[in-house]
């Protein structure tokens, strides 16, 4: 399924609730991927403290992305 959608195209139509739904969810996704990403790496970093703290740092935002957008999906239930 492709979560690709033009909203630039025509700026007045309405986005479908299932289809805000579908984005919402693949963006849950896309920010928990990230998240472990970031995690798993920083703590692979041994060397370069900064570099870890940011990547941690990183993980938060998208820990607080992610809280966000399951509540946006549970209001939209």
């Amino acid at each position: 399924m492709s979560h690709q959608v033009d909203h630039q195209a025509d700026p007045q139509r309405t986005i479908e609730p299932t289809v805000l739904l579908e984005t919402l969810k693949a963006s849950l996704s896309m920010e928990n991927e990230l998240m472990r990403t970031y995690l798993i790496t920083a703590d692979r970093i041994h060397d370069n403290e900064d570099l870890k703290v940011r990547l941690q740092n990183f993980a938060e935002g998208n820990a607080k992305r992610t809280q966000q957008l399951l509540d946006e999906i549970k209001r939209m239930q």
